[in-house]
Protein backbone atom coordinates (compact mmCIF):
# COMPACT_ATOMS: atom_id res chain seq x y z
CA UNK A 1 0.00 0.00 0.00
CA UNK A 2 1.66 3.25 -1.09
CA UNK A 3 2.03 6.03 1.49
CA UNK A 4 2.32 9.68 0.54
CA UNK A 5 3.02 12.83 2.56
CA UNK A 6 2.06 16.51 2.32
CA UNK A 7 4.12 19.57 3.20
CA UNK A 8 1.54 20.17 5.97
CA UNK A 9 2.67 16.88 7.61
CA UNK A 10 -0.30 14.69 6.77
CA UNK A 11 0.18 11.13 5.53
CA UNK A 12 -2.15 9.23 3.25
CA UNK A 13 -2.22 5.48 2.66
CA UNK A 14 -3.81 4.48 -0.64
CA UNK A 15 -5.66 1.19 -0.92
CA UNK A 16 -7.55 0.74 -4.19
CA UNK A 17 -10.15 3.49 -4.46
CA UNK A 18 -9.93 4.57 -0.81
CA UNK A 19 -7.36 6.21 1.44
CA UNK A 20 -6.58 6.56 5.15
CA UNK A 21 -5.32 9.93 6.44
CA UNK A 22 -3.46 10.98 9.58
CA UNK A 23 -0.67 13.26 10.76
CA UNK A 24 3.00 12.35 10.80
CA UNK A 25 5.20 11.58 13.77
CA UNK A 26 6.96 14.92 13.15
CA UNK A 27 3.64 16.78 13.37
CA UNK A 28 2.58 15.14 16.64
CA UNK A 29 6.02 15.92 18.13
CA UNK A 30 5.60 19.59 17.23
CA UNK A 31 2.11 19.70 18.73
CA UNK A 32 2.92 17.99 22.03
CA UNK A 33 0.31 16.12 24.08
CA UNK A 34 -2.92 15.76 22.05
CA UNK A 35 -6.02 16.38 24.17
CA UNK A 36 -8.83 16.54 21.57
CA UNK A 37 -9.47 15.60 17.94
CA UNK A 38 -12.41 16.86 15.87
CA UNK A 39 -13.03 14.55 12.92
CA UNK A 40 -15.00 15.22 9.74
CA UNK A 41 -18.46 13.65 9.51
CA UNK A 42 -19.04 10.65 7.26
CA UNK A 43 -20.31 11.93 3.90
CA UNK A 44 -18.37 15.21 4.08
CA UNK A 45 -16.89 16.16 0.71
CA UNK A 46 -13.31 17.35 1.11
CA UNK A 47 -11.30 19.48 -1.31
CA UNK A 48 -7.55 18.96 -1.65
CA UNK A 49 -5.84 21.37 0.76
CA UNK A 50 -9.10 22.25 2.51
CA UNK A 51 -9.79 21.91 6.24
CA UNK A 52 -10.63 18.32 7.16
CA UNK A 53 -10.13 17.93 10.92
CA UNK A 54 -8.87 19.78 13.99
CA UNK A 55 -6.33 18.52 16.48
CA UNK A 56 -5.87 20.25 19.84
CA UNK A 57 -2.83 19.85 22.05
CA UNK A 58 -1.75 21.42 25.30
CA UNK A 59 0.17 23.93 23.13
CA UNK A 60 -2.28 24.86 20.35
CA UNK A 61 -5.09 23.87 18.02
CA UNK A 62 -4.15 22.99 14.45
CA UNK A 63 -6.06 22.20 11.30
CA UNK A 64 -5.55 18.95 9.47
CA UNK A 65 -5.92 19.41 5.72
CA UNK A 66 -7.23 17.00 3.11
CA UNK A 67 -4.27 15.68 1.09
CA UNK A 68 -6.63 14.95 -1.83
CA UNK A 69 -10.27 15.51 -2.75
CA UNK A 70 -12.89 12.92 -1.90
CA UNK A 71 -15.68 11.89 0.44
CA UNK A 72 -15.17 10.90 4.08
CA UNK A 73 -16.25 7.28 4.57
CA UNK A 74 -15.15 6.69 8.18
CA UNK A 75 -13.74 8.54 11.18
CA UNK A 76 -11.45 6.94 13.76
CA UNK A 77 -13.86 6.79 16.69
CA UNK A 78 -11.08 5.56 18.99
CA UNK A 79 -9.68 9.11 18.96
CA UNK A 80 -12.82 10.46 20.65
CA UNK A 81 -12.09 8.32 23.72
CA UNK A 82 -8.30 8.36 23.46
CA UNK A 83 -6.91 11.35 21.51
CA UNK A 84 -3.43 10.49 22.83
CA UNK A 85 -3.33 7.68 20.23
CA UNK A 86 -2.16 10.42 17.87
CA UNK A 87 0.94 10.79 20.07
CA UNK A 88 1.59 7.11 20.76
CA UNK A 89 0.82 5.78 17.26
CA UNK A 90 0.52 8.71 14.82
CA UNK A 91 1.16 6.70 11.68
CA UNK A 92 -0.77 3.55 12.67
CA UNK A 93 -3.63 3.44 15.24
CA UNK A 94 -3.86 7.25 15.46
CA UNK A 95 -5.23 7.68 11.92
CA UNK A 96 -7.93 10.36 11.56
CA UNK A 97 -10.30 9.38 8.74
CA UNK A 98 -10.81 7.28 5.63
CA UNK A 99 -12.01 8.72 2.36
CA UNK A 100 -12.68 7.94 -1.28
CA UNK A 101 -10.11 9.05 -3.85
CA UNK A 102 -11.81 11.70 -5.97
CA UNK A 103 -8.94 12.18 -8.43
CA UNK A 104 -5.89 9.89 -8.48
CA UNK A 105 -3.93 12.60 -10.34
CA UNK A 106 -3.90 14.63 -7.09
CA UNK A 107 -1.59 12.00 -5.58
CA UNK A 108 1.14 12.97 -8.05
CA UNK A 109 1.98 16.20 -6.19
CA UNK A 110 2.59 14.42 -2.88
CA UNK A 111 5.93 13.25 -1.46
CA UNK A 112 7.05 9.67 -0.96
CA UNK A 113 8.76 8.56 2.26
CA UNK A 114 12.24 9.54 1.06
CA UNK A 115 11.07 12.95 -0.15
CA UNK A 116 9.24 13.65 3.10
CA UNK A 117 12.28 12.73 5.23
CA UNK A 118 14.42 15.14 3.19
CA UNK A 119 11.72 17.82 3.55
CA UNK A 120 11.64 17.46 7.36
CA UNK A 121 15.46 17.46 7.63
CA UNK A 122 15.52 20.77 5.76
CA UNK A 123 13.13 22.46 8.23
Amino acid sequence: MPRYFTDEHEWIDVEGESATVGITDYAQEQLGDIVFVELPSVGTMLDKGGDAAVVESVKAASDVYAPISGEVTEGNEALEEEPALVNSSPEEDGWFFRMTIGDKAELEGLMDDKGYKAFVEAL
